[in-house]
């Protein structure tokens, strides 16, 4: 179960449910549903759209749920279910709802971060298996689990390691390289020649990232290496739900500032197609990924830094996550202290001129790339699905500790937030996803 779209632009939770779908339909019955927009068809599963009404039969006609998002809150019965719930947990949305909301009023920004609890609290005292990205995020969830009275004596005993109730399973990459079908940046996008140098920033632009520091980059590194030119992959992201954020107008407006839009760096303003992203990273000399010294970051999985190893790109990258740790021990490229301009242009100018260095870390990202593969990241998954089994201590788990109730914003706020998501929602979608937005909104406020 998901709650983005899927369709040939899907995103990183599309993208996990779609891979989870297909590992596990090799073994199983599987039925990918959504509430959101869906347009594709399944690769040995079923992928359908469903209204909320349906949600409680595909349930109940299932053996075993893996649920991703904002799900618990609008369907309480979830926690009297008797199905095997999977919980995926490897994105910390109670972290990125503090950026995401960042500049919107306070009661917004308490509204949705008492939302985001609310959820995260359901989620953790139902959940039979948890599933999270990295170790770092693991210990977070450990702790969420502890403080919901999740490690106790039957957990516990059962499994003092507590991997039968989390467990990493990280995003993954496809296990077949790619093939690039097309040119899809050089020669082929006004501006930038096929004997260009190309630094990849291979996804959205979100608040929590700091794509500034790398426009100022470039503007610098142009001066020794002319022929450099970023491309940002996706500006406007798929799900309607997401609009563009302040930091992505600020980058676009420092770009314009610094006389470099159309010239060194470029924006494609659509998101990209899951099955010709190879047309785009193929093309590229570099992959890049900046961020702000958030705690954010500290738990964070970077899913744009899969398909650079996919596509064996080196990396050059802001210190601070868990893949910066990667890329050090590894030597898959270059990471930088964050907000640091200097250190930035001296690893991208490495990155892009020195062929030994660029070829060494080529190298040591192929390596690393195959432990990272789809069938590898999902085995533990897969694993469960053949003896599925609720949590140990399931039979302390009921329905009376229900979230408390979600502060609402002042009601002007909250119709003037209702008809821009309305806009957006009929701008992409159609009346019918207008539609079923409502539906879900209902569904989630009673």
């Amino acid at each position: 179960m998901t709650l983005d779209t899927i369709t040939d632009r899907m995103a990183g939770p599309a993208i996990r449910a779609w891979e989870i779908s297909r590992a596990l339909a090799t073994e199983h019955d599987v039925r990918l549903v959504t509430f959101g927009r869906c347009t594709r068809s399944g690769e040995g599963f079923d992928v359908r759209q469903i209204g909320v009404g349906d949600f409680r039969a595909e349930v109940e006609a299932s053996d075993v749920v893996v649920i991703q998002g904002f799900v618990f809150n609008a369907f309480p019965w979830l926690q009297t279910c008797e199905q095997v719930l999977v919980v995926d947990l490897y994105d910390p949305f109670q972290l990125e709802t503090l950026e995401v909301d960042r500049y919107k009023p306070e009661a917004a920004r308490n509204q949705a971060l008492a939302f985001a609890l609310g959820e995260l609290s359901d989620q953790v005292r139902r959940g039979d298996l948890f599933l999270c990205a990295s170790r770092r995020q693991r210990d977070l969830w450990i702790g969420q689990l502890a403080a919901a009275g999740r490690i106790n004596p039957d957990t516990y005993d059962a499994d003092p390691s507590l991997r039968s109730l989390i467990t990493i399973v990280p995003f993954g990459t496809a296990p077949e390289p790619p093939v690039q079908a097309r040119r899809a940046i050089k020669g082929t996008v006004r501006g930038i020649g096929v004997d260009d140098k190309v630094v990849l920033w291979g996804g959205g632009v979100y608040n929590w990232f700091d794509p500034l520091s790398l426009v100022r980059a470039v503007d610098r590194l142009k001066e020794t290496v002319p022929e450099v030119r970023l491309f940002f992959l996706g500006m406007k992201h798929p799900n309607p739900d997401v609009p563009e954020m302040a930091v992505a107008t600020r980058c676009r407006e420092l770009s314009d500032e610094l006389g470099l839009t159309g010239r060194h760096v470029f924006f494609n303003e659509d998101w990209v197609p899951y099955e010709s992203r190879a047309d785009h990273l193929l093309d590229a000399d570099v992959g890049v990924s900046c961020h702000f010294p958030h705690v954010e970051t500290e738990f964070s999985f970077r899913t744009r830094i899969l398909d650079y190893l996919w596509a064996g790109l080196p990396i050059v990258a802001t210190q601070g996550d868990s893949f910066a740790e990667l890329i050090e021990a590894r030597g898959l490229g270059r990471t930088v202290p964050a907000e640091d301009v200097d250190a930035l242009v001296e690893a991208l100018e490495a990155m892009l001129t020195d062929e030994r260095a660029r070829g060494a870390a080529r190298a040591a990202v192929r390596e690393v790339a195959a432990g990272f593969t789809w069938p590898v990241v999902l085995e533990p998954l897969v694993q469960f699905c053949r003896e599925p089994r609720r949590a140990a201590d399931a039979h302390r788990l009921t329905a009376a500790a229900h979230a408390a109730p979600v502060p609402r914003p002042p009601r002007l706020q909250q119709v003037r937030q209702d008809a821009r998501a309305a806009v957006r929602h009929l701008r992409d979608g159609g009346v019918r996803q207008v539609v079923a937005k409502i539906r879900w909104r209902l569904a989630r406020r009673s």
